[in-house]
């Protein structure tokens, strides 16, 4: 039987929720990039969007819990650019807005932060 400390364990589940949180970012570009590619407001959009929304809010909520070991600073930049995901869905989602272009090159570069 292996004995592990619990540094171990938590870096381990640290390292399990990144690699979940990079794979839910990468989805989620990958959807919307594909709506990206569609004409019009379509069901691929309408499903890139329904789970990009799902994805950010989640994070947003695990930003705000007190346990959340980053910094202050950075869960608040975090939250800020949710936010601005967020809103950004709600615009094309309206048809006010096609950048699905300007949230995938976000999502882009908070997956690839996430090492």
């Amino acid at each position: 039987m292996y004995q592990f400390s619990y540094a171990e364990i938590m870096e381990d589940g640290v390292a399990d929720a990144k690699d979940r949180e990079r794979q839910a970012l990468t989805r989620s570009i990958e959807l919307l990039t594909l709506a990206r590619q569609e004409e019009g407001y379509t069901r691929q959009a309408i499903e890139a969007l329904f789970y990009t929304r799902r994805v950010w809010i989640r994070l947003i909520e695990d930003l705000k819990q007190p346990e959340n070991q980053l910094d202050a600073e950075l869960r608040a930049n975090l939250i800020s650019i949710a936010i601005w995901i967020l809103k950004e869905c709600d615009r094309i989602r309206k048809r006010q807005s096609t950048n699905f272009q300007g949230i995938i090159d976000v999502t882009t570069i908070i997956r690839d932060g996430l090492k």
